[in-house]
């Protein structure tokens, strides 16, 4: 994840049941409603770092443009 070019998917993997409010907040700001839920977003630096924080409740894959 080192240049902002591009596109990826983020897919909710952990449940926010006991996450602190932040963690709520970002994730449903990034578009994540349940668990297996994805969005494609542009990889820019606020969505970037936006991930750092809940990393470990996403899995995120590399989209190709078309």
């Amino acid at each position: 994840m080192t240049s902002p070019a591009g596109r990826i998917r983020l897919t909710l993997r952990r449940s926010l049941i006991g996450r602190p409010e932040g963690q709520r907040r970002i994730v449903r700001s990034l578009g994540l409603r349940r668990v297996g839920s994805s969005r494609v977003h542009a990889r820019t630096p606020a969505v970037l770092g936006a991930l750092r924080h809940i990393a470990h409740l996403v899995s995120v894959e590399e989209v190709a443009d078309a």
